[in-house]
């Protein structure tokens, strides 16, 4: 599901927007390319020091969409830069494999994000 042009974007640095919906308003929060991990196939695990109000709302809705971009990385038709829509389910992680491995590498946080990728489109 990974694209390698996906990939290439991975390499560079940019925000990386998460929106989530629970039971009222949309919410959006930010982090940063560097900071996905991927797993398997589908798998994009996200280390949590906050993001309480999107564990509340996945707590109630656990769909999401992230959005992400890289100037340098070639898109469409020549154009410069790409970025790319995820659309997935997600879970909050405090425990198992997955949380202590993020755990190691950030030990500032409190949870995984986890979201199971089915639909990774390219915009640009």
């Amino acid at each position: 599901m990974f694209t390698d042009t996906f990939l290439e974007v991975l390499k560079y640095e940019g925000p990386v927007s998460i929106t989530s919906w629970g039971k009222e308003e949309p919410h959006v929060t930010c982090t940063w390319n560097s900071y996905l991990v991927l797993k398997e196939d589908d798998i994009i695990l996200i280390p949590a020091a906050g993001m309480r109000s999107t564990e509340e709302d996945v707590a109630f809705n656990n769909q999401l969409i992230l959005t992400l971009a890289a100037r340098d990385v070639e898109g469409f038709n020549g154009y410069q830069g790409t970025g790319f829509r995820i659309k997935g389910s997600a879970s909050f992680l405090t425990k198992g494999a997955y949380f202590e491995e993020m755990k190691e590498e950030y030990p500032f946080i409190r949870s995984v994000l986890q979201v199971k990728v089915s639909d990774l489109k390219q915009l640009l």
